[in-house]
């Protein structure tokens, strides 16, 4: 599933491409990645209207709309934005705009989810996520660990506890701090909390310079993968010495996900 670096890449592509933009039509090819309101009115709603301003929540995507109105998208594991966009066999959605070019949402495996919603705030999904990273402070995500006996790869996965960070980048970033993935987060030092809140910031800041991990159907608004793979230090590199040590990599299984790590460097 894409997660912040990826959709924060998706967000400032699409303001340079599409915002101001009137949504002259739209086109539902599968009604399936419609959540709300029904596709008749949904598409009754978005023609004639502007897209005002462009947001990301987490790993949700919103238009701010000149009706009072928002679009939210959430991509969930397969979904893309397509711009300049065309209509191809995975595509489920398609915006034509005012400058006579389409916006495409393609999803492979339907599991993508668009709402056109008053308030995209009082979303359920919106309302139980937890900060971004880059929204607290040090001190503040020391406290946030220090009661959490909960182990820290799953934790730091959890949205409810922090947003947008997932999989990909828990790994990364855990790796990069030297800390065991299944380690308890009241558990670690104060030295290790810190170095673990700077190296997750760090870790997204990088991914987001190099346009997100094209690891399964993520491609940035283009259509073009992102290039950060090429700069993962652990993640998917299973069997393969650690870039520290040497040490091969493992992957177990931790909170339902693949796992990797170096059990040398990892403590």
């Amino acid at each position: 599933m894409p997660e912040l670096p990826e959709v924060e890449t998706i967000k400032r592509e699409l303001e340079k491409a599409v915002l101001g933009k009137k949504i002259t039509k739209v086109c539902i090819h599968h009604a399936r990645v419609i959540r709300s309101p029904a596709p008749a009115v949904f598409q009754k709603q978005l023609k004639g209207v502007a897209i005002k301003k462009i947001l990301r929540k987490g790993k949700l995507l919103i238009f701010e709309l000149s009706n009072a109105k928002a679009l939210a998208i959430h991509l969930k594991m397969t979904g893309q934005l397509i711009y300049p966009g065309q209509d191809t066999k995975e595509t489920r959605v398609c915006f034509h705009l005012s400058n006579g070019k389409k916006l495409s949402f393609n999803d492979r495996r339907l599991f993508g989810e668009l709402r056109i919603v008053d308030d995209w705030r009082q979303l359920q999904f919106v309302k139980g996520l937890g900060p971004e990273p880059f929204e607290v402070s040090i001190e503040q995500f020391k406290a946030m660990l220090a009661a959490k006996k909960t182990r820290i790869k799953p934790l730091l996965m959890d949205q409810t506890f922090i947003s947008g960070v997932g999989n990909l980048y828990a790994a990364e970033a855990l790796f990069r701090a030297r800390i065991d993935p299944g380690r308890a987060a009241s558990g670690l030092s104060e030295k290790e909390k810190e170095a673990l809140f700077n190296e997750i910031r760090a870790t997204l800041d990088e991914a987001i310079r190099y346009k997100g991990s094209s690891i399964d159907q993520y491609v940035q608004l283009s259509g073009r993968p992102g290039s950060f793979v090429s700069h993962h230090q652990v993640y998917d590199k299973e069997g393969k010495p650690c870039l520290i040590c040497g040490t091969v990599i493992k992957r177990i299984a931790l909170g339902g996900r693949g796992t990797y790590f170096c059990p040398k460097c990892q403590r």
